[in-house]
């Protein structure tokens, strides 16, 4: 191939430097240039292989070549099984009057399909040229996944004719047309390319997947977008593999390739509280930085804009979170998995910032308040246990009624797609979940909204009587939503395992409590809801333990679902670290 390509081109300059002459020996220097080139980069080679082996290390065409066999992600490289003469195009720029006289650009294109793998593949990744990641949005490409009943690429068939032409069935290749040589000098680039083929039953199997980090200010925004660095001077926001896709798109995009029957995903958004004292714990958006400019894309939550909302905490000179996600790119998101055809939970969580070595209080008698500890640890203070607690007495409404805020569904309206708030000034839970209520109608509705998660250290707390007046408070704001979101989206709360089996208190160790059961009940809730973190195992080193004793293996599916079955509501928990 660089034979013809340095031919063509050293024809072209030794006809400008010396006529017709000059002509045909720069084509024949061309000529042994390129074979030199050409022998370097498709010669036979004899190597050693790797002990663990490896992939082929340098494009080519060659006969007899192995085709790989690829199982789930890898980086190939490939072998030439089809190709045309290099052609020639020539472009001539005339001066203007009285300037340069006019110039003549010839470019080299090719058109080849490269072999890769046995197929059917499910997924093409990204493509590098000569060791630089190709973009590909320009380019004349077609990828062919290596099935069974895969037709003929219509350029092999035009050159080749109808009854000629090759479908290669099983075999996953690419095909590039009028690829222009000029940036790899003028010579068919090393290529290699990240594909995936899903083996096994996973990936099938799943119908439903979670969608994190919850925090991130853009990343579930399907328009790439570029972070104003100063002028001239941009850094990506959001795409961070190709300029011109966003994360979001690529990645759903994968997901869907290589898991095709999922049907529903669950969109996590977090606001953050900030302190475990459920009375004074405040649930608000927060940012990343305070001055960040995103081009064409503005950072606005719950009527709070970049400047008006709280900073997250730092940790090693970074932010310890990303920030909310903004509420158009929470929209978008919602629009685009529906175009997808796939189902939506909106799943607005509260992570805590509390960064370490601070100076709170914390409900449980200990000094400072753990960094970045649990939602589950939220709780009254003093907390269950301690010397002047309110739990179990009329004093637990005060704490309770602080945390939830007065938020209600009249104080949210919307304008376009911005959510606004104009209710009592707090930060509560309420505001929170009443705010994800109404983007969801928004939206256009969603299929499912959960309405609070793992908050096991409020809803064990008891108020006079044994009652459980959280509990109460999450019925009645299930109400609250239902009225926002109507009835065609499912509401549940996503207890923890630990408070989903009931509650017996440390005071009456043989009292139990089904507090949830009033949660269950209410007519506004669809579904029980259950975070199931239930250990699999306990298996040791060695084989000198009971496990052991009774399973082949941490493996012996047996012995996991023994464990599954036999663990609902039990008490995992060492009580010390040499246990």
């Amino acid at each position: 191939m660089a034979t013809l390509a340095l031919s063509v081109a050293g024809q072209f300059v030794g006809g400008l430097i010396g006529g017709p002459i000059g002509a045909v020996a720069g084509r024949a220097l061309g000529a042994l240039a390129g074979s030199v080139v050409d022998n370097a980069i498709f010669g036979s080679k004899s190597t050693t292989a790797a002990p663990t082996g490896s992939d082929i290390s340098l494009q080519g065409s060659a006969e007899g070549g192995p085709i790989p066999k690829l199982y789930g992600w890898n980086r190939v490289t490939g072998n030439i099984i089809w190709a045309t003469q290099l052609e020639e195009t020539t472009q001539q720029s005339a001066g203007a009057k009285g300037t340069a006289p006019s110039t003549t650009t010839t470019t080299i294109l090719a058109n080849f399909a490269v072999a890769l793998c046995e197929g059917e593949v499910s997924r093409l990744g990204r493509i590098w040229a000569d060791g630089e990641l190709l973009e590909t949005e320009q380019l004349n490409l077609r990828f062919y996944r290596g099935s069974e009943d895969q037709l003929p690429d219509s350029l092999i068939e035009a050159k080749q004719g109808a009854d000629n032409a090759p479908a290669y069935r099983g075999l996953c290749y690419l095909v590039f047309e009028q690829l222009d040589l000029t940036p790899f000098g003028n010579r068919i680039p090393n290529l290699s390319v990240e594909l995936c083929r899903v083996v096994g039953e996973l990936e099938p199997a799943i119908k439903a997947v979670t969608i994190i980090p919850g925090a991130t200010e853009f990343g579930y925004d399907p328009s790439p977008r570029v972070r104003v660095l100063g002028p001239g001077s941009t850094d990506n926001e959001n795409a961070h593999l190709f300029s011109n896709i966003s994360d979001w798109t690529w990645s759903l995009d994968e997901l869907q390739a290589l898991c095709p029957n999922l049907e529903h995903v669950s969109l996590v958004v977090a606001w953050f509280g900030d302190d475990l004292s459920c009375g004074t714990c405040a649930i608000a958006p927060r940012v990343e930085s305070a001055s960040r400019q995103v081009h064409g894309a503005s950072w606005a939550v719950s009527g709070l804009s970049r400047g008006d909302a709280r900073v997250v905490s730092q940790v090693n000179g970074g932010p310890a979170y990303g920030g909310t996600p903004s509420d158009a790119s929470v929209l978008a998101a919602i629009a685009d998995l529906k175009a997808r055809g796939l189902k939506v939970t909106l799943y607005p969580l509260v992570m805590m910032d509390i960064a370490a070595g601070n100076a709170l209080e914390t409900p449980y008698g200990e000094a400072g308040q753990p960094a970045y500890p649990w939602r589950g640890r939220i709780t009254c203070s003093p907390a269950p246990g301690q010397a002047g607690t309110p739990d179990q007495t009329e004093g637990i409404a005060a704490q309770l009624a602080a945390f939830l805020g007065g938020a209600a569904a009249a104080d949210f309206s919307v304008s376009g797609t911005t959510v606004s708030y104009s209710g009592p000034n707090d930060w509560g839970f309420r505001r929170m979940v009443l705010h994800y209520a109404t983007l969801a109608a928004l939206a256009g509705g969603v299929d499912a909204l959960i309405i609070g998660s793992e908050l096991r250290g409020l809803t064990t707390l008891r108020g006079e009587g044994n009652s459980f007046p959280f509990v109460d408070a999450l019925a009645t704001l299930a109400e609250d939503v239902r009225a926002v979101v109507g009835g065609g989206t499912k509401l549940t709360y996503a207890a923890d395992w630990s408070e989903f089996s009931g509650y017996q208190p440390a005071d009456a160790p043989g009292d139990k409590f089904f507090h949830l059961d009033a949660l269950w009940a209410s007519p506004a809730i669809d579904a029980l809801g259950l975070d199931n973190y239930w250990p699999l195992a306990d298996w040791r080193d060695g084989t000198d333990h009971l496990d052991a004793a009774i399973a082949d293996g941490p493996c012996d599916q047996g012995y996991l679902r023994a464990n599954i079955d036999g663990g609902e509501g039990f008490d995992w928990y060492y009580a010390s670290d040499a246990d």
